[in-house]
């Protein structure tokens, strides 16, 4: 196991509540009722923050190594395992509400709004039901949906990530009408009940979930989850965490990497500022805004490996993929296995106990990236691993299901307004 002498620029000490950083001053950024006035901020943070905005309408393509789409990444097929819990729990959702929530609560499946999000507080009045302004029954409703679509670890992580919202209001006691439990907004796309594709979507303060059913199949994303903080130990959300298999697994695995590898994997040994790869909202590329991005692969490849290192590797991925049901995982993580020595790794950041890192794992059919960022709502100016953003991408074209939707509309009918 190699070992990196590299130290932090600011060590952290591991990051416990009672060891985070100070609040920032109040009030100081313009954030009301679920909503950011980029107007108001700096025109380089402006222009990071409304990226969505601008290119949700842009003719989809998917992220790709040079503007095109490799061709058969994904095929048309039977799992044979329907989702009828989620069938089930969609449709009882949607008839709690009223007649008129109805109207925003559900959107046509070839509603340019699936590819309307942000990691950030949106800076647009979003599509949807807001969770905080549903009725008790209504929410419920409308969280069983996610966990009948989800594994337990995907839904727990969700709602993990939902509460360290809520912890990080009362926590800085500020934004207490954004920074909540369920300042999220959930649509469901097309009529979960036809027969024909549907899924939805959940948007907020770091948490944008895509889920789309065809037929059998599902696919789950784009996914960005994080938080700020990663955990909690005081108030009524004292034991909630997250990101702890995709930090330490992160780093079991770089840790396996010699010294003769890092040539071909590490970018930088550290990220601390000033870090020419960062920006305002960190080093990940597949953010918001992205769904169009040209990403050539880079770093070790799998066939680079160890037989040890590529169980590793894959014991990583696996981390992000059993957030789906497990069939569904597995039969990814078999795709991913497949397409090994075409998947590749890069890592910025030091990997002792305390420094903060990025790392991305890129295949044909899967793409990862986790980041440590520095304070938003906290005053830490280092990046650190309390402030964590991950994001799971279907590159080649099917992220919101787009390749799998064109092949089932080929073969079966064409689109229509609500289909």
């Amino acid at each position: 196991m190699n070992a990196d002498n590299t130290q932090c620029a600011t060590p952290v000490r591991q990051h416990t509540p009672t060891s985070l950083p100070l609040p920032k001053a109040k009030g100081t950024m313009p954030v009301v009722d679920g909503i950011l006035h980029a107007d108001l901020l700096p025109p380089e943070i402006t222009f990071e923050l409304t990226a969505p905005i601008r290119a949700y309408r842009e003719p989809y393509v998917g992220i790709t190594a040079d503007g095109a789409p490799a061709p058969g990444l994904y095929r048309l097929t039977d799992t044979g395992n329907r989702p009828t819990a989620a069938v089930d729990a969609a449709d009882a959702y949607l008839d709690a509400l009223m007649p008129f929530e109805r109207t925003v609560a559900r959107l046509p499946m070839n509603s340019p709004d699936w590819r309307l999000w942000t990691n950030a507080i949106p800076t647009w009045t979003p599509k949807g039901m807001r969770l905080e302004r549903l009725t008790v029954t209504q929410r419920e409703l409308a969280l069983a949906v996610i966990e009948a679509s989800l594994s337990r670890e995907g839904f727990d992580l969700i709602r993990a990530a939902m509460q360290l919202n809520g912890a990080l209001g009362e926590l800085i006691d500020d934004y207490r009408d954004t920074l909540t439990e369920f300042t999220y907004w959930f649509t469901i796309f097309g009529d979960p009940t036809s027969g024909q594709p549907w899924g939805w979507q959940l948007m907020g303060h770091h948490i944008d979930v895509h889920c789309v059913f065809i037929g059998s199949q599902l696919v789950m994303a784009p996914v960005f989850l994080g938080a700020e903080p990663t955990s909690c130990d005081t108030g009524r959300y004292a034991g909630v965490h997250a990101f702890d298999d995709e930090t330490g697994h992160g780093l079991t695995f770089r840790r396996s990497l010699t010294e003769q590898q890092e040539s071909s994997f590490l970018l930088s040994r550290s990220i601390s500022a000033p870090d020419p790869a960062g920006s305002w909202n960190g080093r990940h590329l597949a953010g918001a805004g992205s769904d169009n991005l040209i990403l050539p692969a880079e770093g070790i490849n799998g066939g680079e490996l160890s037989a040890d290192q590529q169980d590793l590797l894959l014991d990583l991925v696996r981390v992000y993929l059993r957030r789906l049901p497990a069939l569904h995982a597995e039969r990814k993580l078999e795709e991913v296995a497949r397409h090994l020595d075409d998947t590749h790794f890069v890592w910025r950041g030091g990997h002792d106990d305390v420094c903060a890192f990025y790392y991305r794992i890129h295949s044909p059919i899967l793409l990862v990236e986790y980041d440590n960022h520095p304070g938003v709502f906290l005053s830490n100016e280092e990046p650190a691993r309390h402030h964590v953003h991950t994001i799971v991408r279907e590159p080649g074209g099917n992220d919101y299901g787009k390749s799998l939707l064109a092949q089932h509309y080929a073969t079966h009918h064409t689109p229509d307004s609500d289909h």
